[in-house]
């Protein structure tokens, strides 16, 4: 079970994987027909403290927070005292004397989310940290896997894209070994980072053994805000090598999904057809992540209770 934090998936046990998802499961029924039980954090505070941009993160932990009843607060560093100097472990101090249960972190620096657990009282989860982790996305995405195959078990899943910078990744790799699925990546050469192959995954050598018998294709975004210069050509050659369109999922399973964590760049990752196409998850993502996000801060309730 959940103690205090949600760090990452590489610190969780199958058992805690298969506990969140078999919750979340529930839950997201419930989202979905908008049957919530707004009583179950009744007086607890969420606070989302975010060092980097997003939108699905942030806003899915604040509806997650809001279908089970708590406060949340939004803390933007463009707009707070961060801007003034503020720390990292000042702004923790702050949130555990205003009285917060649980911080929602997303900080441009690996580790930023173990160094704020140490220091506060309040539940701290990881919504991304540098090119590390981001947990919360993996288990969104495993739970959209579920609800098509039932089970991971030697589910062929390639991963395609910026895998260097890429935490999405690296926490999706982590889940989808312990539950027992076989990941392939492929990435341009000056996106792969050196030494991939030591997590358990496959690194194909083309689009066309990367995608053959896939029964989940997930793109993943251009890391613009963390790579220097010159890691690929264009965008237009990009999408042309290591792109998917409809086309190229004619070598993936007849009945694959595709999913890509958002947001899209369009006509680069994947094509427009291929993100609105019929086997496109990617929005199906986005409710799993508030039912996914509800379950978490369930049971990280029940566990400091």
């Amino acid at each position: 079970m959940l103690s205090k934090d949600l760090l990452g998936i590489s610190l969780l046990e199958k058992e805690d994987i298969i506990e969140i998802l078999k919750l979340a499961k529930a839950m997201k029924k419930d989202v979905v027909a908008k049957k919530v039980d707004d009583s179950i954090l009744k007086n607890r505070i969420l606070a989302t403290l975010f060092y980097e941009n997003s939108t699905r993160t942030r806003v899915s932990f604040e509806l997650a927070g809001q279908h089970l009843g708590a406060k949340t607060v939004t803390i933007v560093a463009a707009t707070s005292s961060i801007q003034k100097g503020e720390s990292l472990l000042d702004n923790g101090y702050t949130l555990d004397a205003l009285g917060a249960d649980f911080i929602v972190l997303r900080h441009s620096i690996a580790g930023a989310s173990h160094i704020l657990a140490r220091a506060t009282q309040a539940s701290v989860i990881n919504g991304g940290d540098g090119a590390n982790e981001h947990p919360t996305q993996a288990l969104l995405d495993a739970l959209t896997m579920q609800e098509y195959f039932n089970t991971f078990q030697d589910l062929k899943v390639t991963i395609m894209g910026d895998i260097k910078h890429s935490r999405v990744a690296k926490s999706n790799i982590y889940l989808l070994n312990k539950m027992g699925a076989k990941v392939t990546i492929f990435a341009p050469n000056t996106l792969l980072p050196r030494g991939i192959e030591a997590l358990g995954v496959k690194v194909a050598k083309t689009k066309e053994e990367a995608l053959q018998g896939a029964n989940v294709v997930m793109g993943l975004r251009i890391q613009l805000e963390r790579m220097e210069a010159g890691l690929y050509p264009s965008f237009s050659e990009y999408n042309k090598y290591f792109g998917v369109c409809v086309d190229d999922l004619k070598f993936a399973d007849t009945k694959a999904i595709v999913l890509h964590p958002g947001p899209v760049n369009r006509n680069v990752e994947l094509t427009s057809n291929v993100i609105d196409g019929e086997q496109s998850q990617i929005y199906n993502q986005v409710t799993s992540g508030i039912a996914v996000r509800m379950a978490v801060l369930k049971l990280l309730k029940a566990g400091k209770n």
